[in-house]
């Protein structure tokens, strides 16, 4: 099959890497790609952010069977519905599969933070408890702050770039941030609607499915680490680093999540006509033995992908290929039983200002079982220099969770540009 990837980062490296090992794939093509997907496919410079009329012609002219979404900004958007129409309008011939990914309808569950609240409340999912407040009532938001437990979490509602959510320590802070997102659009329409929910302690973990909207497949899990700084310390990022398998999530504990959330997420989106071919991501936290929802995300995570799919032994176009024929839960999932842990490195000054277009040195990894995925890169001739903030990250396979970061930390070695820097302590608490 012909398949077009949307997006640009780490996640769609390993995303065309996992698609181009199958027999399925013919030709692949990924908007706008990177340094890295160019070595899997053909990066091509079509936008992704809303223009959906130009990726309708190059579909029709690549004769595309498939369509994954990386990124959730066209999911949001209406990617889904939009591919939808138009084949009911003109078809794109037997062999169209569609896109993977959901409704502009059931992508709210990341789109909108009090959307997916309501969902959750619905159907006794756990999460914290909330309320939202818009700039009509951000005098109430603010009685109800000052009588509220510490810490407080102050979400913005809409897409705000992973940007929008804020942990206030003390009841200054909270009221402060309240009156920037409601009356000042601290994070622009995103913060026009507010969730204040109570905080919640403990470890945070990632689990991922694959679902046709019926039936569901349950992906390796995965522990991304935010903080810029060794020790979780410092500015929150958009990821330094992951592991995989999670040691706490053993078998009882996965099954309170797959009983008490993933089953009841998947019946809730039936139940409410909402359409959903692709992937959830659940970013949950475990308090005590129990698991609770912290949000949903109509995606694979970044730099989660960059464990989960080689840990996935399973082919994942003949998944996408069941998934999109409704034949999801004929198919079974096989995992690496080794250790993976990714470790991202990232421009200097990161997550605030930093450079772009700095010459990268990138020496082949000394481990075999290591592998380098790109995320913010772009080629200029035989060069290769830096396109974003986390620039490159580096994949290695052990028998403990140490042993892999230590082959990754090894082959950042043989890697280099001005102002580079990554967390040496990834998985560190295990």
């Amino acid at each position: 099959m012909n398949i077009l990837l949307l997006g640009s980062g780490g996640r769609e490296h390993a995303l065309a890497w996992k698609m181009k090992q199958s027999l399925l794939c013919e030709q692949l093509y990924i908007a706008p790609g990177n340094a890295g997907t160019a070595e899997c496919g053909i990066n091509i410079p079509l936008r992704i952010d809303g223009d959906f009329e130009s990726m309708e012609k190059f579909c029709r002219k690549e004769n595309i069977h498939l369509i994954v979404v990386g990124p959730e900004d066209p999911l949001v958007k209406g990617v889904y519905d939009y591919f939808k129409t138009a084949h009911q309008q003109n078809s794109f011939g037997d062999n169209w599969l569609g896109v993977i990914g959901p409704s502009a309808a059931a992508a709210q569950l990341e789109g909108s933070k009090a959307f997916a609240k309501t969902f959750m409340q619905k159907r006794n999912i756990p999460t914290a408890a909330y309320r939202e407040f818009t700039s009509e009532t951000v005098e109430e938001a603010k009685k109800y702050i000052a009588a509220h437990a510490l810490p407080v979490v102050l979400k913005a509602d809409g897409l705000a770039a992973g940007k929008g959510v804020i942990i206030a320590q003390t009841h200054e802070e909270a009221l402060s941030e309240i009156e920037q997102m409601l009356t000042h659009a601290k994070f622009g329409a995103a913060s026009a609607k507010v969730v204040v929910e109570a905080f919640l302690s403990g470890i945070e973990l990632s689990v991922f499915v694959l679902t046709d909207g019926k039936d569901y497949v349950l992906l390796p899990e995965a522990k991304d680490y935010k903080r810029i700084g060794e020790g979780d310390t410092g500015l929150n990022t958009g990821g330094m680093g992951a592991v995989s398998p999670v040691p706490f999530a053993d078998a009882a504990f996965m099954r309170k999540v797959e009983e008490r959330i993933i089953r009841p997420t998947i019946r809730g989106l039936k139940e409410d006509g909402l359409e959903y071919k692709g992937f959830i991501f659940f970013g949950l936290i475990k308090v005590g033995e129990d698991p609770y929802v912290i949000e949903y995300n109509c995606r694979m995570g970044d730099p989660e992908t960059e464990v989960v799919m080689p840990r996935l032994k399973t082919d994942l176009l003949l998944l996408l290929e069941a998934l999109s024929k409704g034949e999801l839960k004929k198919t079974e999932i096989e995992q690496d039983p080794r250790s993976a842990v990714t470790i991202m490195a990232v421009s200097g000054g990161y997550p605030g200002d930093y450079k772009k277009g700095l010459p990268m040195k990138i020496r082949v990894p000394v481990h075999p079982d290591t592998m380098l995925f790109h995320a913010g890169t772009r080629a200029e001739g035989d060069e290769i220099v830096t396109n974003g903030g986390r620039v490159i990250t580096v994949t290695s396979f052990g028998d403990s969770i140490k042993e892999a970061a230590q082959k990754s930390v090894d082959t950042l070695s043989g890697i280099a540009f001005e102002g580079m820097y990554f967390r040496r302590d990834i998985g560190y608490e295990f």
